[in-house]
């Protein structure tokens, strides 16, 4: 019995050795947790990174992460020096700061759990507990743990705090939000200044080593304005301090941004795909790709693409005269936006070979990961599937996914009822309409909307006509507040002029879980370890993003009939081509889904036949006289 257990000891410091070269390489956790509006995400890495759970958090606004830096400082027992709005630079200096105060804090957690002991209820073991059954460092957890006390189990136990890691704490930035700003005599300040350049200047000098990532399309200034910073170039160990994900709709997307970056010599370490409507926050549909195709052309050209890069990133590195990549970097791919299960979840990591999944929503029903205050985490815990659903609320124009339940909402009606729509706009973070006036304005403003409803009841409009216009005006509604202001509920923090309605986005898959959660809960119904649906009727992922588009396709079809001309009749002849043809994948698809019941693939391929007779029946022609809006 004891040359056995050497034995096996032996061979536990073998896997040990390689488990921690591999654990370089690849996260703890097959799954992430995304940006979560503004506030909903903020702090998550100070409440998931040291159980290795990697998270993401938005740098938009530099107002609410400097209450939030004072809030966890003393919290946290920290001096907390304040950075005034007069301070030059005070936004990239107040998102360094923040940066540096939870880089900091997780840090000091992590040597905490590191220090607690094993065979008690603590974050230790809660570290242990939460990771998927066949990791390689749980397997070790667990034999570890059916050793008798002695110096080998103490040996064992001393190398798994050794292997103890804390999550990713990566950053969020809208890339095209990046509206100019300006010194106190209105002189436009130089290009740096700009939200987005100051916002990713502020984690660009911060002390992570950790990744930003870039969504909602291609800025050209921000992307030359990443050069300027060494710790996105590889040092002299090939290695990256920070890294460039990219959130992408499709294949053509990553292809594109990455061979820009990759002629300045950066790299995108991660392709962060996600839905484009069977997701949270903002919506950005394709032209009819699902996603399951989407995630095809990936595997099929995923070798090809990271060739293509490798070299267009390594030539440029060699003209800026700074060290070369020996060997081509890894490229992740990971996807996000309506996963459901664990079977789903599996089956993506298996069946197209990815590195990992992004649950967003799901988690806003979790106390201990996000910042959803009581009143609206009850409304979300109870809410039904019709209380979900697609708005243009943004200021920004994009499709934007909504509560009805929202604190926001009610207020925005009420402002309405008092012949007073529009909100008071304070921060000015989306402030970019100059219709009106000459300095930029939001369109969710109460200034704005006052001057458009005047102009639109200059117009002779029928009275159906004045209400559709009128919707479209009032419907935009204030997001700079609104989804930062939970996190100042929930945590009892002053709140910006005492505007306190909740603003809140979750994706429409959020409708299938009932109740709150804790994390462990959470982090075991994605392994399958328990079920957390609710007992409505729940289709398959894809069946639920294709059912989304159809809707999508009917609206613009919809709209379009007003006066279609021959390229817009070409788009949608497309989009109906992509949607038919996503079908026809997913009927060869189904026969891979191999954890899944006969019954249930069967529902499926009836699912999938009721779609594709559901768009053929849509039909559309041109006019060359096409009616355009009032307004």
């Amino acid at each position: 019995m004891r040359y056995l257990l050497y034995f096996l000891l032996i061979i536990l410091a073998t896997v040990f050795t390689k488990f921690k070269t591999k654990m370089n390489q690849t996260a703890l956790h097959s799954f992430h947790i995304p940006v979560l509006g503004i506030g909903y995400s903020i702090d998550t890495p100070l409440k998931v990174a040291r159980y290795g759970i990697s998270s993401v958090l938005s740098i938009m606004d530099d107002q609410l992460i400097e209450k939030m830096r004072e809030y966890h400082s003393i919290q946290s027992g920290i001096s907390y020096d304040p950075i005034p709005e007069k301070e030059e630079d005070h936004r990239a200096k107040r998102i360094t700061a923040y940066l540096n105060l939870i880089n900091k804090i997780v840090s000091m957690q992590v040597e905490a759990v590191r220090r607690m002991p094993f065979n008690e209820a603590n974050d230790l073991s809660k570290y242990f507990d939460l990771l998927p059954d066949e990791n390689e460092l749980k397997v070790l957890y667990l034999t570890m743990m059916n050793l008798a006390d002695g110096p080998q189990k103490e040996g064992l136990q001393e190398r798994l705090r050794q292997n103890i890691t804390a999550g990713a704490i990566d950053v969020n930035v809208m890339s095209k939000l990046d509206r100019d700003n300006y010194d106190e005599q209105g002189r436009i300040l130089p290009n740096g200044y700009s939200d987005a350049l100051a916002a990713f200047r502020g984690f660009a000098v911060s002390e992570l080593s950790s990744s930003i990532v870039f969504s909602a399309g291609y800025n050209p200034r921000l992307y030359n304005y990443i050069e300027q910073f060494s710790d996105f170039y590889p040092d002299e160990n090939g290695q990256l301090k920070k890294k460039i994900i990219l959130k992408v709709s499709d294949y053509r997307s990553a292809l594109v941004q990455g061979k820009l970056l990759a002629k300045k010599g950066l790299w995108i370490s991660e392709f962060r795909i996600e839905s484009g409507l069977n997701c949270g926050g903002h919506a950005f549909p394709t032209e009819g790709l699902l996603l399951g195709p989407i995630l095809e052309e990936f595997k099929n050209k995923r070798e090809e693409l990271a060739s293509e890069i490798f070299e267009l990133c390594n030539a440029a590195i060699e003209l800026k005269d700074l060290t070369q990549y020996k060997e081509q970097p890894k490229i992740r791919i990971t996807v996000q936006g309506g996963i459901g299960t664990a079977n789903e979840n599996n089956f993506l990591l298996e069946h197209y070979v990815l590195d990992g999944t992004g649950w967003g929503s799901p988690f806003l029903l979790v106390p201990e990961a996000t910042n959803v205050e009581e009143e609206t985490l009850q409304k979300l815990a109870n809410a039904k599937k019709e209380d979900y659903y697609v708005s243009y609320a943004s200021p920004l124009g994009i499709a934007f996914n909504n509560f009805h339940k929202s604190t926001s909402e009610q207020q925005r009606h009420e402002r309405i009822d008092k012949n007073r729509p529009g909100s008071p706009c304070y921060k000015k973070f989306l402030a970019t309409n100059t219709e009106f006036t000459e300095s930029p304005i939001c369109i969710a403003s109460r200034e704005y909307q006052d001057l458009k409803i005047k102009q639109l009841k200059s117009l002779n409009l029928s009275t159906s006509a004045f209400e559709a216009e009128m919707e479209k005006i009032t419907e935009k509604d204030c997001l700079c507040e609104g989804l930062g202001a939970s996190v100042l509920l929930k945590d009892h923090i002053s709140l910006s002029h005492n505007l306190s309605a909740v603003a809140i986005c979750p994706g429409p898959n959020l409708a299938y879980f009932s109740g709150t959660f804790s994390l462990t809960e959470m982090v075991g119904h994605i392994y399958g370890r328990i079920n957390l649906l609710n007992t409505m009727y729940r289709p398959n992922m894809f069946i639920n993003e294709l059912n989304l588009y159809i809707d999508h396709f009917k609206k613009k079809i919809s709209e379009a009939n007003l006066g279609l001309n021959p390229k817009q009749v070409k788009q949608l002849q497309a989009y109906k081509k992509n949607l038919l043809d996503g079908i026809d994948y997913y009927n060869e698809l189904v026969l891979s889904f191999k954890k899944e019941s006969s019954q249930y693939i069967a529902t499926m391929k009836d699912e999938l036949e009721k779609a594709a007779a559901a768009i053929s029946t849509q039909n559309f022609s041109f006019n060359l006289a096409p009616v355009t809006s009032a307004v």
